[in-house]
């Protein structure tokens, strides 16, 4: 059984996150797009916690399903938290991902958790907790829980990141590393970067959304293939304690998309690789300050393996472009568009779902059920023929799928390959 899961999300109560992030909204995204596991997000704070014990009920053990409803659409209590805390003589800010196999066992994390910092604040709340000190709480709470470093290279909150986060998990957790069986890879990095890394061999690296709006669900995600579908298999498969249930692959951002993948400040306009941040010794030309360092530069910090290490036997990946954007770039509009959301709905109802459209319907039959350009940007953006930007210092990159003198001459119906 192969199954599609994305277990980082932020419910309504946390900062910035859309007022539509419920169940319901989150049921109807997650068929739209085809995604089988949802994580809940959030389930530290007590009211939205309250919400989901009233409107979910197990389905198979530690996953459920919206009370009275049909659907075939699974959830998995998550929660993130931001610790803020000192260590070895440095400010550290890293975000956590909690995972719980049943309301009673995040029922018992909340409580000590309630004990340290004011749960109520934020959805993702902050607490001036040591990683290594949540993660006792977690696993004492239950060994069956998982504890995931969230987006490990984001410079400002990841454990990898340039500003406040550690040279290693050893030197995070400390005694418990072995207890952290995975990584997630932030929007800014994909597979091969954390290959780089030797501490990460013997790590799973999954990807998910960081969701703050019902459409950007699975915009990353992680593919499962397991035996049967429940909470102990996808942590088991996680654990890498078996073959028979294990990550099939990851689903990607191109990682020169996210916000954080080159350096520079968003403000005075400076955009650099590694490279140029080195020649300028990592001083801003405008105003003169240590410009933010993102994720390719700590990348190659961090590592003595060089660019293109493949271990070769570590599950693989497929980057993607949403497919809003995708048509949005086809009909010259912008992704959030009505003409946009008409053709996007349309297209998902005959093609089943989002993720079905991008990695399998084949070419022909694509072409046959949509316009020629979004047919063509699908079949460009599997094969990776894209025009990237790298984004940097807070600021997403831009993908562009077709250029501006393709979209004055429109596509016929032959690929342009």
């Amino acid at each position: 059984m192969r199954i599609i899961c994305d277990l980082e999300i932020h419910s309504r109560f946390a900062r910035a996150v859309s007022k539509e992030m419920t169940i319901k909204n989150l049921e109807t995204w997650g068929i739209k797009k085809g995604i089988d596991v949802i994580g809940t997000g959030d389930f530290t704070h007590p009211e939205w916690f309250t919400e989901l014990k009233e409107e979910l009920e197990e389905a198979e053990p530690g996953l459920y399903k919206q009370k009275g409803s049909g659907s075939p659409i699974r959830f998995l209590l998550s929660a993130e938290v931001s610790c803020i805390y000192s260590k070895n003589g440095k400010g550290r800010r890293v975000h956590i991902l909690l995972y719980a196999p049943s309301f009673a066992v995040a029922e018992k994390i909340n409580a000590q958790l309630g004990w340290i910092g004011n749960l109520k604040s934020d959805g993702r709340p902050i607490i001036g907790l040591d990683a290594k000190e949540l993660a006792k709480i977690v696993l004492d709470a239950s060994p069956d829980c998982l504890v995931i470093p969230a987006h490990v290279w984001t410079p400002w909150f990841g454990l990898f990141g340039s500003m406040s986060g550690f040279d290693s998990l050893q030197e995070c957790f400390d005694e418990l590393a072995p207890s952290i069986y995975a990584i997630e890879t932030g929007l800014s990095s994909d597979p091969p970067m954390n290959w780089r890394i030797a501490e990460l061999d013997s790590k799973s690296i999954v990807s998910f959304s960081d969701a703050h709006s019902a459409p950007n669900i699975g915009r990353e995600a992680t593919v499962f293939e397991l035996k049967e579908r429940s909470y102990q298999v996808i942590a088991d498969s996680i654990r890498q304690k078996s073959a028979e249930n294990r990550i099939a692959f990851t689903i990607e951002f191109f990682p020169e998309e996210g916000m954080y993948h080159w350096d520079g400040h968003r403000n005075c306009k400076t955009r650099w690789s590694p490279r140029d941040t080195k020649q300028h010794k990592g001083i801003c030309p405008v105003c003169g300050k240590k410009v933010t360092v993102g994720v390719m530069n700590r990348v190659e910090t961090l590592t003595q393996r060089p660019q293109g290490f493949n271990p070769g036997n570590r599950p693989p990946f497929k980057s993607l472009v949403p497919l809003a954007e995708i048509i949005g770039e086809a009909l010259g509009v912008g992704k959030l568009s009505k003409s946009v959301a008409a053709e996007y709905d349309r297209l998902v109802n005959v093609g089943k779902s989002e993720f079905n459209i991008l990695l399998n319907i084949p070419e022909k039959e694509l072409r046959a059920i949509t316009q020629p350009m979004v047919a063509e940007g699908v079949m460009r953006v599997r094969a990776g023929k894209l025009q990237i930007t790298p984004g940097y210092d807070g600021t997403y990159g831009i993908i562009k799928v077709f250029s501006d003198a393709e979209r004055a001459k429109p596509v016929g119906q032959s690929s342009l390959f």
